[in-house]
Formats: C-alpha cells, sequence, structure tokens
C-alpha cells in the first residue's frame, strides 16, 4: 500500500430533506481494493459516486491526492476516475473495440492514434474479450458485456476503478472471475458489492454502510465479524478453514428462523 488517494472527512449528502449518507469518514490508500458493503439502502452507491465527484457532497468533503475534488475539472476527473454503473448500458449496436475506444477520449491528443490502439488492445486482452473485438455488444451474454464495460474502463488508464455492484445479475462463476480479473489489474478499487461471500477473496479493505452512516471500516477479518454482520445484516458467520488454500472460508446464515424449519409449518 502507498500514499493516500482518497479521503472522505464527513462527506454528507441530502436531497430532498432527505440524508442519504451521513458523515462519512474514511481513507482509501493506493493499490487498495475497498469494498462497500451494507443492507439495500444503506447509501452504498450514493457514497460511491460522491468518492468518484459524480456527487458533490452538501457538507464535508472529498479529497483526491490531498485536494479537493471538487476542483477537479470534468477531463481531470475523467482522466484520474472509471466509473462502471449498474445503470451503464452501452449501444448495443456498437462493436466491442468501438465501444472500449471511448475510454481514450479523455486522453485525447495526449497519445498517438498507434498507442491509443495498442492501449485497447491491451484493455481487452485484460478484461478478457479480445475474441469479441469485432462483435456487436449486443451478441453477447450479460457476463461477457460487463467483461467488456470493464476493458473500456481500463482503456481509460484510471489512478481509482469505481465498480457499483459489478456482479449483478452474474451467476456465481462469472462473478467470481470478474472480480479475479479486477484484482488482477493492480489498480486502486473502490466497489459496492452486495454478494458477501465474494467480500474476503477480493477485497483487502471493507467499508460497512447501515442506515447511511460507515459504521465500520478495517480488513475483512476486522469487519466480517458476529457482532458486526449480526448487527447490520442480520446474518449469522461460519467459518470454516478451505481444504486446499490458506485461508478462511466464511458462511453466512440468515439469524430469522426458517418457516420451514418450524415445527408447526410442516406438513403431515
Amino acid at each position: 500500500m502507498g500514499h493516500v488517494v482518497l479521503n472522505a472527512d464527513g462527506a454528507t449528502y441530502r436531497i430532498a430533506g432527505e440524508t442519504l449518507v451521513a458523515e462519512a469518514s474514511l481513507t482509501v490508500q493506493c493499490g487498495t481494493r475497498l469494498a462497500i458493503i451494507g443492507p439495500n439502502g444503506a447509501g452504498k452507491s450514493t457514497l460511491l459516486r460522491m468518492l468518484a465527484g459524480l456527487l458533490a457532497p452538501t457538507s464535508g468533503a472529498i479529497y483526491f491526492n490531498g485536494a479537493s475534488s471538487v476542483r477537479l475539472t470534468a477531463r481531470e476527473r475523467a482522466r484520474m476516475f472509471a466509473f462502471v454503473g449498474q445503470s451503464d448500458a452501452p449501444e448495443l449496436r456498437l462493436l466491442v473495440e468501438d465501444y472500449v475506444s471511448l475510454g481514450r477520449i479523455p486522453h485525447a491528443g495526449a497519445f498517438s492514434r498507434a498507442m491509443d490502439r495498442e492501449i485497447v488492445a491491451e484493455a481487452l486482452h485484460c478484461a478478457k474479450v479480445s475474441q469479441f473485438a469485432r462483435r456487436a455488444i449486443g451478441s453477447l451474454s450479460g457476463g461477457e458485456r460487463q467483461r467488456v464495460q470493464l476493458a473500456r474502463a481500463i482503456a481509460q488508464q484510471p489512478a481509482v476503478l469505481f465498480l457499483d455492484e459489478p456482479t449483478n445479475h452474474l451467476d456465481p462463476g462469472a462473478r467470481s472471475e470478474l472480480l479475479s480479473l479486477v484484482a488482477g489489474l493492480n489498480v486502486t478499487t473502490i466497489a459496492v458489492l452486495h454478494d458477501l461471500p465474494l467480500v474476503a477473496p477480493f477485497a483487502t479493505q471493507v467499508a460497512v454502510m447501515h442506515r447511511s452512516r460507515v459504521v465500520a471500516t478495517g480488513t475483512p477479518d476486522e469487519t466480517l465479524t458476529p457482532l458486526i454482520v449480526g448487527d447490520v445484516f442480520n446474518l449469522e458467520i461460519l467459518r470454516l478453514r478451505h481444504p486446499s488454500h490458506d485461508r478462511d472460508l466464511m458462511v453466512f446464515e440468515t439469524q430469522v428462523p426458517s418457516l420451514l424449519s418450524h415445527p408447526h409449518a410442516r406438513s403431515a
């Protein structure tokens, strides 16, 4: 880990009298993979968008490399930050290669066309979508499209990569594959994740949100604890040792008794 890249200092976001994020404070060091987790409606996506400079805090501040992020121009922000959102919907008729090339727009004029093409080719390779370069996005599966969106973000060559629930609507194998790709990029990454079993293998740091507040930060071992997960998610954690790898596996179970387990719920 290196110097602090992003810092939220009491960042708050209110709209129409409702507080979506309240006094969030956290630091993100260079090389960190930060997972933001919490129940639905906790403010995760709003915090992510504030950190990415897409929303300005109504109070408090966000700092990038020690300077207020609100001072960044749109072009500076696009050069430094890449954002892949839940609702991003690429034009389905676009060829994959053309879509990924859009990631070079913030750097227009800074590189030769040959260098831009080389960077796009490398982004396609990193996201494992080179074989789809000349195919229309609409011909791809959901998981393949997610990797194409990741390739576009890689082509931006960002200092920080922001991902808003990148594994949504993917099957279990595709979820793990996508996060493994991201981890292999060695880029500072901040991701909203809803699938708790994926958090510990992916993240180096975790921020837990509950009722619009960041209630815990730290490593997965420090944050994915019975006390925190129980209070925030109403879940219990079972830790098992992986038979092949030197790490724990976490199994999450609801604390609310299943109706099927209730003796009066069983049919005769």
